[in-house]
């Protein structure tokens, strides 16, 4: 991100921001509530327009006006608020959206040996067929971070992963950030 600006009605929220982020890093933004940090990675993940400056995706310059312009560039991002449907399985919000199929009729088989492949990756014991809603909050965010891999996300930005979780539940979010950063993930972690 080069000379990242983003105005609001009296309020300017980023002035000439950069930000260079490298395969398998793990970059943390870190500041006040009002700082800019949650609004930048809005730009980053395309749910925010900037004002002024460039994005470069693997040295090709990107332009995210749109959520799914982002996640086509290889950027995820796991809101604070978890965006899952509890009454649905881990391998359907993963999926979520973007099902498998054959000939127009949902491939339940592919998604739910697709969805235990990425759990696998994560080394996540969860089963695929697992209701979300009987999940703790650390397994859901693991189906969240499942989500963005199977976008093939090459930036993962986690907004304030850690504030509902346990110590254990936490040092378990760290390990799967190593597992993510050693395959070449970036990670930004608010």
């Amino acid at each position: 991100m080069h000379g990242i600006r983003k105005a609001f009605p009296g309020v300017v929220a980023l002035d000439g921001v950069e930000l260079v982020v490298q395969p398998g890093e793990v970059h943390v933004l870190l500041g006040e509530n009002g700082a800019g940090k949650s609004t930048l990675m809005k730009i980053l993940s395309g749910s925010v327009p900037r004002d002024e400056g460039e994005i470069e995706v693997c040295g090709r310059r990107v332009d995210l006006a749109t959520p799914r312009a982002a996640r086509n560039a290889g950027i995820a991002i796991i809101h604070q608020e978890l965006a899952l449907v509890p009454q649905m399985t881990v391998a359907e919000n993963i999926f979520l959206g973007r099902a498998p199929s054959r000939f127009g009729v949902l491939a339940w088989g592919r998604m739910v040996r697709d969805s235990a492949a990425l759990l696998t990756q994560l080394a996540a014991d969860l089963e695929p067929e697992a209701l979300v809603e009987s999940l703790s909050v650390a397994q859901q965010q693991l189906v969240e971070i499942a989500r963005a891999l199977s976008l093939q996300a090459r930036i993962l930005i986690m907004d304030e992963p850690t504030s509902a979780l346990t110590t254990r539940e936490t040092d378990r979010l760290f390990e799967t950030i190593a597992t993510l950063t050693a395959s070449g993930t970036a990670i930004i972690y608010i």
